[in-house]
């Protein structure tokens, strides 16, 4: 990962979309080490999901909730621990309540400070963006599920077991039937294998694909994913189908005792060939990683 290959991850508020009565998608225009950003207001306060990674963009993302909030209380929740999604909430620090799930909160503490210097090792624009930037403390921890009363609207945040990570959590907004998912899902590419044995293997592709089954179920009307468009509930059965495809042909593979180096040279092929214009081809090799170890589970 180098500059030239990755651009500079920056939030663009000026393309926020409003999706909903009062609730605002600030797109991530399918610019990697981008989220979707949420801006999700009630008579009473608004609730930011995710910051962008730094300072830098989540100063520009405070700006601009405020000018929406318009004096409401404000609030900060992060769907995962990942530095495009959390690293910049410090910023937030006297400005709004940052809440989110126990497990979230276990993985900012405790791998937190890896994240933020494996990624600051990418160097370029990444590094500045980091300069400067400590692993954020959240407020408020819960446990099985906060519902926020917003005034008028509640908004549920959900913790949904391990999947993506071990602390994902997901963002429901009932009354606009809206979900914000986080890297459990994306559209236009391959989905995120955080795979980096021996420093992190708490990615499950097994686990993952029984959250995207519960979450299909729910049939929320629009769907805004970690990363890539915004769409309905097809995001979600998109991406729950290429989970049970990746698994499948890996453990079909796994199955013959074939060699795990022969089965990701396989599998990879053969995806990129039913999937020829998603990108983050290289999550592949992490998935059929992942879900070879998962195979006998």
């Amino acid at each position: 990962m180098t500059e030239e290959l990755m651009p500079d991850p920056a939030v663009q508020v000026a393309g926020a979309q409003e999706i909903a009565s009062d609730l605002v998608v600030i797109p991530n225009h399918r610019v990697q080490l981008v989220p979707n950003i949420g801006v999700i207001g009630g008579t009473q306060a608004v609730l930011v999901v995710e910051t962008g990674i730094g300072s830098a963009n989540a100063e520009q993302v405070l700006a601009f909730a405020s000018e929406v909030a318009k004096g409401r209380r404000l609030y900060l929740t992060t769907t995962h621990f990942h530095p495009e999604h959390a690293f910049g909430a410090q910023t937030f620090a006297g400005h709004a309540t940052y809440l989110v799930n126990r497990t979230q909160a276990d993985d900012l503490k405790a791998k937190g400070p890896g994240y933020l210097e494996m990624f600051r090792g990418f160097g370029g624009s990444i590094a500045r963006r980091l300069e400067g930037v400590r692993v954020p403390t959240p407020d408020v921890v819960y446990d099985d599920g906060y519902d926020l009363d917003l005034g008028g609207r509640t908004v549920r945040l959900r913790p949904t077991g391990r999947g993506h990570t071990r602390g994902d959590q997901v963002v429901a907004v009932p009354d606009a039937g809206v979900l914000f998912t986080g890297d459990l899902a994306e559209t236009g590419q391959f989905a995120i294998f955080p795979w980096f044995p021996p420093y992190d293997t708490d990615v499950s592709g097994v686990r993952w694909l029984a959250v995207l089954d519960r979450l299909a179920a729910a049939d929320p009307r629009v769907v805004v994913p970690g990363h890539g468009d915004i769409g309905g509930p097809r995001v979600l059965a998109d991406v729950r189908d290429y989970l049970r495809e990746l698994r499948d042909e890996t453990w079909r593979r796994r199955d013959s005792a074939m060699g795990e180096d022969e089965i990701v040279a396989e599998v990879r092929a053969l995806l990129i060939e039913r999937h020829p214009e998603w990108v983050g081809r290289d999550w592949i090799e992490r998935g059929v990683g992942c879900l070879c170890t998962e195979h006998a589970a």
